[in-house]
């Protein structure tokens, strides 16, 4: 077999297996890196031989260098610096102060239990002070944790990872050059740090302002631009100082996200799947080459040593780093539980063993299956629990109460006045000073402005909220403003007002984005209902007896548009009802609006057309319904 076509085989073999694993980990719902791992593993040496990774040779660093730049470039511009703002102690802390206990405590622990030289261990250490943001996003994407939380872990992740590796970089040069001066060590920190951020800074500054002025160029020629100059960026600072290229990466994400570019959105698609398929074909290589008879050989020391790393060192980091921050006992615990390992581990412990081995000093093979065994237990232990503990802890974001509504008309105004009234807040944006006037006479809080602009849906405090619902008078609007809003801002429930078939919609569409009361539902007459008072809020409970006949009796006027669904009281949760009834359950409380035509004979000779504050009672047309005998 030819070298060219057997090198393709091995990449191809790499990347079918990596979208393999994501697309089983997305099925069962379970962090991709855990299929990842696996699928390496069975596929290397040690399993069924089928993926060699060393034949790639150099061509391996290659790949574990670009992709480690797109992926930290990519964990940058999603950082969210408002959110950031209000965890900035706290992040500060964990990165800083937080790196220098989780180095000192492993690097004691590998000495102490796993017998390491102090050098050899003090290089553990410093490979798994990261977290990463390759397993801590895909784990918040599947475990939606309140935003505060969330934003910690993330930001924890991002720019913590070029600070490990660098430190890494630098401890690894001690070893080799016998260099012992702690004075020239940190200012060889300091250095790396400074020269990457600053090239990075430069590169996201000059990125937004391609963005905003290169107008002739097509959206996708944009996004390979923004490629090629990470790219550029992190070779150029790689050739200023050796390992600076990670922080210009983070930074220059960071920046460029600052910008508040107008294609951000395409953008952060485009990376986003970019950093998909780089984390894929890591980890399957470098799971590949791993010997899993080097990890037994450790023994039971090494799995002591992870264990403190775990249970020991982590809560001493977060209880240390948080003292004064205004996390409860819940979320402090949450972050004591969850630190998994990821990419930049694997990569930077797998090139280290080869430099190590290439100078004759042992210790190398045995960092290398150290790491990857506390890969393998953080991702397993808490990757796959920490869905049961957020829940335990009660700090799930689908709990999230309250409702951000774009569009004042008056039956938005109404079901903002019943998430009111429920004790909810609630926040309505719309850009007529005049219908915004209808929410401000029901004590309503109104932002007056276009909900298209990012910073508004933030003021609004969307990220702590729990439900987003679009219904102007124009659907296509309403669906792009969800569709916004569900890939920027993730609250667990974003509904919309359109004139389309959500079956259809959902196979082209943002599949997070709900339908809204009842499909194809005429706003502008409902709204005249309501202006007219012809309209009554009623309520009815769904009971497991005469479950299918109620559910059929109300689809039946739903279709003769006779009543709209507003909302379902289920469990003392107050939810938007869906234009599906296929989610109604036995015990559900059903609020809805009933078209009522009779005139209302004084109000029209009199020419006042307001409607009357409306009340919540049981009608007689949906509930005193004969049913059929058996």
């Amino acid at each position: 077999m030819e070298a060219s076509f057997e090198l393709t085989l091995q990449m191809v073999i790499a990347v079918v297996a990596g979208i393999g694993a994501q697309v089983v980990a997305e099925y069962l719902k379970v962090p991709s890196i855990v299929f990842l791992l696996l699928f390496g593993i069975v596929l290397g040496a040690d399993g069924i031989g089928l993926l060699h990774p060393h034949s790639l040779g150099p061509g391996l660093e290659v790949i574990v260098a670009l992709s480690t730049a797109v992926i930290l470039f990519e964990g940058g511009f999603n950082l969210e610096l408002r959110e950031l703002g209000k965890v900035s102690g706290s992040l500060r802390n964990l990165v800083t102060l937080g790196t220098a206990i989780t180095l000192v405590g492993a690097g004691m622990a590998a000495h102490w239990l796993s017998e390491f030289p102090w050098t050899i261990a003090f290089l553990y250490a410093s490979l798994v002070v990261v977290t990463g943001p390759t397993v801590i996003s895909p784990l918040l994407k599947l475990v939606k944790v309140e935003r505060q939380v969330a934003t910690l872990l993330e930001g924890e992740g991002v720019l913590i990872d070029p600070v490990g590796a660098i430190l890494a970089v630098v401890i690894l040069d001690t070893i080799l050059n016998g260099e012992t001066d702690p004075v020239r060590a940190i200012s060889g920190l300091i250095l790396r740090l400074g020269i990457g951020g600053g090239i990075g800074a430069i590169g996201g500054w000059l990125f937004g302002l391609m963005f905003k002025r290169g107008n002739f160029l097509s959206d996708e020629l944009k996004n390979l631009v923004v490629l090629a100059g990470v790219w550029g960026l992190f070779t150029l600072a790689q050739l200023v100082r050796s390992e600076s290229g990670l922080m210009a990466t983070v930074v220059a994400g960071i920046v460029l996200r600052a910008s508040s570019v107008p294609e951000e959105r395409l953008l952060r698609r485009f990376k986003g799947q970019l950093t998909i398929l780089g984390v894929s074909v890591l980890f399957i290589l470098l799971s590949a080459d791993l010997s899993l008879a080097s990890i037994l050989a450790l023994g039971w020391g090494s799995l002591l040593t992870v264990l403190v790393l775990m249970f020991v060192i982590r809560p001493l980091n977060v209880g240390i780093c948080t003292w004064n921050s205004d996390l409860n006992w819940r979320q402090k615990l949450f972050l004591c539980w969850i630190a998994p390992r990821g990419i930049v581990s694997a990569s930077v412990a797998s090139l280290f063993s080869i430099f190590l081995t290439e100078r004759g000093i042992n210790g190398g093979d045995s960092i290398k299956a150290l790491v990857f065994l506390t890969i393998i237990l953080t991702v397993v232990c808490q990757g796959l629990t920490a869905a049961w503990v957020a829940s335990w802890l009660q700090i799930t974001s689908t709990e999230a109460t309250g409702a951000v509504i774009v569009g004042c008309n008056p039956l938005s105004v109404l079901i903002a006045r019943l998430f009111k009234e429920r004790g909810e807040p609630v926040v309505m944006i719309d850009t007529d000073p005049v219908a915004a006037q209808q929410a401000e006479a029901e004590n309503i809080r109104v932002i007056v402005r276009s909900a298209l602009d990012r910073g508004v849906l933030e003021e609004a405090e969307l990220t702590s909220l729990g439900t987003f619902l679009a219904m102007t008078n124009n659907g296509e609007v309403n669906f792009v403003l969800a569709q916004r809003a569900a890939e920027e801002f993730s609250p667990p429930r974003v509904l919309a007002v359109f004139p389309r078939n959500p079956e259809a919609n959902n196979a082209t569409g943002n599949p997070k984005v709900q339908q809204a009361f009842v499909s194809d539902l005429p706003l502008k007459t409902w709204n005249e209902y309501l202006k007219d008072g012809r309209v009554k809020l009623g309520t009815t409970t769904l009971t497991e007896q005469e479950f299918s006949f109620q559910q059929a009796h109300l689809q039946a006027l739903m279709r003769a548009e006779e009543i709209v669904p507003l909302f379902l009281e289920r469990e003392d949760r107050f939810l938007i009802a869906p234009a599906t009834t296929e989610d109604w359950q036995p015990s559900d409380r059903i609020i809805y609006i009933l078209h009522d035509p009779r005139p209302n004979l004084l109000k029209r000779l009199s020419g006042d057309r307001n409607a009357t504050r409306l009340n919540m009672e049981k009608l007689s047309k949906v509930e005193e319904v004969p049913i059929p005998p058996l």
